[in-house]
C-alpha cells in the first residue's frame, strides 16, 4: 500500500486591519435574545455592566457581575490545581484588583465556566462575594473547552479526561450527532481513547502510548452514544496491552534494570508501526500486534545500556 501523503494546508495572508468590526459597530446590539438573557440575570441576582459585540465575529456578549456562589466549573472539567489556585490568590491580594473576566454560559439557572475555573476559586477561597464574567448567550461554547482553556496549560491526563468526559455530556444532550462532528471541541481522537483508559487506571503511562494512539486513531462515524462504547472497548484494549507492558517491566527491574524511561522502552519495543511509513492503520490489527511482540518479548537480550540509550522518550507519568 502506497502511503499518503499528509496534505499541508497554508492559512491565507490577510490584509491588516481588514476583520470584523470596527470600534463603533462593536457597541450596536439588537438582539431580543440578548435582552432576554440579561433579565436572567437580573433574576438571578447579578448586573450587566455592558453588552456588546466581539470585534472579530461580530457575536454578542454580555459583561456581568456574578454573585460568585452562582458559577460553577463545567461538570466535565479537570480537577483545579491548588498550587496554581494559590498563586492567583497571591496576586490578586497584592494587587488588591481582580481584572481577568472569566467566561461563562447560562446553564439552567447557573452560570458555568470552561475558562476561569482557577480564578473563580481563588475568589472563593479570598471570600469575595462578586466575580465578573463574559457571559456568552452560546451554551455550545462550553463545549470549546480545550481551545479556551490557556489560563494553566493542560497535562496529557487532564486533556484526555476532560475529553471523555464532554463526549459524556454530548452523549447525553444530543446522542444521534456523529463523534466526527466534535472534532474541534475534542482536539484529537486519541485523547478520547486515553481518556476511558485513564478513567480505569488514573495512574496510567499515557504518555508511552500517546505517540502510536496519535497515528492508529480517527474520529468515529459513529452517533456519540455508540462513538463512546467503543471508546471504553478500545481503552480496555490499551489496558490490557499495559498489563503485558508492566509484567515485562517487572522482570527487567527484577534483572536490576533502571531507568524513568524504561516504560517508554518497552512500549517502543513492542510498536508494530514504528518504523511504518504508512498514514493508514486499523486499531485492534495493531493493539493485536502489540500484544504478540509483548507476550515474546526477550527479558534476557536486553542490556542496561539499552535501556540508557532510549532515554530522553516519554516520561512515564504526565501529573
Amino acid at each position: 500500500m502506497t502511503a499518503k501523503k499528509r496534505t499541508v494546508r497554508r492559512r491565507r495572508k490577510t490584509a491588516p486591519a481588514s476583520v470584523g468590526l470596527t470600534p463603533a459597530d462593536t457597541a450596536e446590539v439588537q438582539d431580543r435574545a440578548v435582552a432576554a438573557l440579561a433579565a436572567e440575570v437580573q433574576a438571578d441576582g447579578g448586573v450587566v455592566l455592558a453588552t456588546y459585540r466581539e470585534p472579530f465575529g461580530g457575536t454578542p456578549v454580555l459583561f456581568t457581575a456574578l454573585p460568585v456562589d452562582r458559577v460553577e466549573p463545567t461538570p466535565f472539567q479537570r480537577d483545579p490545581s491548588l498550587p496554581h489556585v494559590k498563586r492567583l490568590m497571591d496576586v490578586v491580594e497584592k494587587l488588591g484588583r481582580f481584572l481577568d473576566p472569566i467566561i461563562v454560559i447560562r446553564q439552567d439557572g447557573a452560570y458555568w465556566t470552561p475558562n476561569g475555573n482557577h480564578r473563580l476559586q481563588a475568589l472563593r477561597k479570598l471570600g469575595a462575594k462578586t466575580v465578573t464574567a463574559l457571559l456568552v448567550p452560546d451554551p455550545e461554547v462550553a463545549f470549546k473547552i480545550l481551545a479556551l482553556n490557556t489560563e494553566k496549560a493542560h497535562n496529557l491526563k487532564e486533556k484526555s479526561l476532560e475529553t471523555i468526559r464532554m463526549e459524556r455530556a454530548l452523549a447525553e444532550r444530543t446522542p444521534q450527532r456523529r463523534e466526527r462532528d466534535f472534532a474541534f471541541e475534542f482536539d484529537q481522537p486519541a485523547f478520547l481513547t486515553l481518556g476511558a483508559a485513564y478513567e480505569k487506571r488514573p495512574r496510567l503511562s499515557g504518555g508511552a502510548y500517546n505517540p502510536i494512539l496519535r497515528r492508529i486513531e480517527d474520529f468515529l462515524d459513529e452517533a456519540v452514544n455508540k462513538a463512546l462504547r467503543e471508546r471504553e472497548r478500545r481503552a480496555a484494549r490499551l489496558l490490557t496491552v499495559d498489563d503485558h507492558v508492566g509484567g515485562i517491566i517487572e522482570k527487567l527491574k527484577a534483572r536490576g534494570l533502571t531507568s524513568p524511561y524504561l516504560r517508554s522502552f518497552v512500549v517502543a519495543r513492542v510498536n508494530p508501526i514504528r518504523f511504518s511509513t504508512s498514514t493508514e492503520f486499523d486499531f485492534d490489527d495493531v493493539l493485536d500486534r502489540m500484544e504478540r511482540a509483548a507476550s515474546k518479548f526477550k527479558i534476557e537480550k536486553v542490556k542496561q545500556e539499552d535501556v540508557v540509550r532510549a532515554g530522553g522518550g516519554a516520561a512515564e507519568e504526565e501529573d
